[in-house]
């Protein structure tokens, strides 16, 4: 039989010590500038850059589905390859960067996107907020 307390720490996400919070085993501060970005942010960033690449698929591709998809893939790894953020990262305040603190380059920024359009890596995530998709390029967000 499944407890109502299983499902909620599936659906709440990874649990952390008390006193620990998200980014810490990575040397990252607990807020402002530098630490890793929240869920919040990075939902916000994704919803701007999705209707981005909706506008830019409409005007110019006729708007299909996989249009869109396209230009968001183009969008996520030439900006983020190239300078650390997309257009959505920018806008919530938040940078993609390599774990030592390099920046992404366009083969780590090629294969994080390839996973975050397959959907499921970027909704599975460890302690400090890391996605799959994030965790096999060897990057976080983080708040700039």
């Amino acid at each position: 039989m499944i407890d109502r307390r299983d499902i909620g720490s599936w659906i709440s996400g990874p649990q952390l010590a008390e006193g620990d919070f998200p980014g810490r085993r990575l040397g990252m501060p607990r807020t402002g500038p530098g630490s890793v970005g929240r869920p919040g942010r990075r939902v916000l960033a994704l919803c701007i850059d999705w209707a981005a690449s909706y506008a830019i698929a409409a005007a110019f591709f006729g708007g299909s589905q996989m249009s869109i998809l396209l230009v968001f893939a183009l969008e996520q790894v030439l900006l983020v390859g190239l300078a650390g953020f997309g257009l959505g990262h920018r806008l919530a305040g938040l940078k993609v960067r390599r774990l030592d603190g390099g920046s992404v380059g366009i083969p780590r920024a090629a294969l994080r996107t390839l996973l975050l359009c397959l959907v499921i890596p970027a909704v599975i995530f460890d302690p400090d907020q890391r996605g799959i998709h994030d965790k096999a390029a060897g990057t976080v967000v983080t708040r700039l």
